[in-house]
């Protein structure tokens, strides 16, 4: 293969990488929210519009490829301007509610899993935070968390003998 012939390559092989880019950042921050999803926001605002802001920013975050963020309760604090208190007690109160299970990963550390028919997530490289696609290993044997894969199934579990949210 000559000079030219190398150089016509791997123009080619940049210009088609310079379109995928392109392809991927179309849907750059786009967070979609299905009808569940909004009834959900909906009850959120009219009972506790400080919960809500918890939830919407997490919706915001959430990593694509698994529903979930994690995140210290200082970041959610610095974001949303609140105090850490707040956090707790909000986060506390969207579980007890259903609309997230919090699984405690270190000291103010928790991965807050949404339910994916109610809010999904594309990919998007212009958030001032960055969601990273991992595995996160948790003890059972922590009183926090021990009640994980039933929180999580809970969550999780087929439409069909799901009640529907009130829209009081």
């Amino acid at each position: 293969m000559n000079m030219m012939d190398r150089r016509l390559e791997l123009e080619a092989r940049d210009r088609e990488i310079a379109l995928r880019e392109e392809e991927e950042k179309k849907n750059s921050g786009f967070v979609q929210v299905y009808k569940k999803g909004w009834r959900r926001l909906q009850s959120l605002i009219q009972h506790n519009p400080g919960a809500a802001r918890v939830f919407a920013f997490l919706a915001e975050n959430i990593d694509g490829s698994c529903g979930a963020v994690v995140v210290s309760q200082n970041v959610l604090a610095e974001e949303l301007n609140i105090v850490e208190r707040t956090i707790r007690r909000h986060t506390k109160w969207l579980e007890e509610q259903g609309a997230l299970v919090r699984i405690r990963v270190g000291s103010g550390v928790y991965a807050y899993a949404l339910d994916p028919e109610e809010v999904w997530k594309s990919w998007d490289s212009k958030k001032e935070h960055a969601a990273f696609v991992t595995k996160t290993l948790v003890s059972k044997k922590d009183r926090e968390n021990g009640t994980v894969k039933r929180r999580l199934s809970l969550m999780l579990k087929e439409q069909a003998g799901e009640p529907e949210l009130p829209l009081e």
